[in-house]
């Protein structure tokens, strides 16, 4: 529980940590063994995830233009309404699986997914 005391709402963190459904490896994984996967077309931006993770692994910003035009339509009207942004994972490979996000997110559009074997 140390570790979900780290984000930047250590509140939401401490209730994300006590979830009874929280995936992941409890932040015991190896940084990059696990990858943090975000579904846009159920994002809406909220940064839950970004105040709640240990490892400054997500931000929110503007979803790319090409991946935007290849969403249905509906779900580029939500983006739109949303300012089109979306979480994004810059610093994926720090990730060591605690699952914080995936139970933060009010959405539901996180899992967390083994990284690729190199």
């Amino acid at each position: 529980m140390a570790d979900a005391q780290k984000g930047k709402n250590p509140e939401k963190a401490k209730r994300a940590a006590a979830h009874p459904e929280r995936p992941g490896e409890l932040c015991k994984a190896p940084a990059g063994k696990f990858l943090p996967v975000v579904d846009v077309r159920r994002c809406e931006g909220k940064a839950d995830c970004v105040e709640v993770c240990p490892y400054d692994v997500f931000e929110v910003g503007a979803i790319d233009d090409a991946e935007y035009r290849a969403l249905p339509a509906l779900n580029r009207l939500k983006l739109w309404v949303h300012g089109k942004k979306t979480a994004l994972t810059p610093r994926a490979s720090a990730c060591q699986a605690c699952g914080l996000c995936v139970v933060a997110c009010p959405e539901q559009a996180i899992v967390l997914a083994p990284a690729p074997l190199e």
